[in-house]
């Protein structure tokens, strides 16, 4: 048997989410279970756990700045040298944007794990102790250590960038928008709490009003979650000029949930069109995590050159 000493120390950092839930007495489900009671009844030979609480929100409920908290308690975990890996549990609803905002902050040499669960510990068929002991595995296998963030879900790894929720009843919840594998990317240092985003969704027929209402809120930068590859309508476009002349950056994406984006349509609204007045086409990242990327760059003072390598997937970097 091993001794303790020799066992890894995986940091489990609680946050809340369905996998930390049950339902009260009115059939509403809650964040009831703290980490230390979710990891109690599971045993792994060779590591130790430590659960870090630190808070108990459903995900839909979180803001950026929570965000960033969760990004500050994974980098505490990551600088102890006692600690060998960390997982985050995280509500499933915005889960691929906490994951992307860590992978942006830190340079990993230890595995970072998210997980979740799709039905609440009480529910019959919970699926919350399977990927908390999948996520503690993973984290304790150090050939994680420099694939960036990760996702652990219903038996499956996935990369945090491209990431997006596809099911909300499926126990197999996530998929990825563009299967790239997590490009290596620099490390964006500035604090993102303060920095307001908006994503604005395009229509057919839509007009301007809500990228208007966003510029006169005074935002730092908008995301169009677009039409097809990026694509929407000459009001749009006149309103994304707008934002170019007042020093907003609009990154364009896309409703469709997978698939690369190709600026080609023009037509006086597509996606050809929104580029030439300055918008900024996001090749993989779907709107979510695309408000995320683009929280981090403008928190990083990045130019409007950088923001556009890297919603290419940073591809002029790796050709570099």
């Amino acid at each position: 048997m091993k001794s303790l000493e020799s066992k890894l120390l995986v940091a489990v950092i609680a946050t809340g989410g369905t996998i930390a839930s049950k339902r009260d007495e009115s059939g509403a489900a809650k964040p009831s279970l703290s980490g230390e009671a979710l990891i109690s009844g599971l045993s792994k030979a060779n590591t130790l756990v430590k659960p870090v609480e630190l808070m108990a929100k459903d995900s839909s409920s979180l803001t950026i700045a929570d965000m960033q908290h969760i990004s500050r308690a994974v980098g505490q975990e990551l600088a102890d040298p006692d600690v060998a890996g960390v997982v985050v549990l995280h509500g499933t609803d915005a889960m691929e944007e906490s994951a992307l905002l860590v992978h942006l902050q830190h340079r990993l040499n230890k595995p970072v794990i998210f997980t979740g669960a799709q039905f609440t510990a009480d529910h019959p068929n919970t699926d919350g102790p399977s990927n908390l002991s999948d996520a503690i595995s993973a984290a304790a296998d150090p050939a994680n250590g420099d694939r960036g963030v990760l996702l652990c879900f219903a038996g499956r790894l996935l990369p945090a960038w491209g990431l997006y929720k596809r099911s909300s009843d499926d126990p197999d919840a996530f998929d990825l928008a563009g299967d790239i594998g997590g490009p290596q990317c620099p490390i964006f240092d500035g604090s993102v709490e303060d920095v307001r985003v908006d994503i604005v969704a395009i229509y057919p027929g839509c007009d301007a009003t809500h990228v208007d209402a966003s510029l006169k809120a005074g935002i730092a930068g908008i995301v169009l979650a677009a039409l097809g590859s990026g694509n929407a309508n000459a009001r749009i476009v006149e309103a994304v000029k707008r934002c170019a002349d007042a020093n907003v950056p609009v990154v364009v994406s896309s409703r469709v949930p997978a698939g690369r984006l190709v600026a080609g349509y023009g037509g006086g609204g597509g996606g050809h069109d929104m580029g030439a007045v300055g918008a900024i086409h996001s090749r993989t990242l779907r709107a979510g995590q695309a408000r995320i990327l683009l929280a981090a760059m403008i928190a990083s003072s990045k130019t409007h050159d950088e923001m556009a390598i890297a919603f290419d997937d940073f591809r002029k970097m790796a050709k570099a």
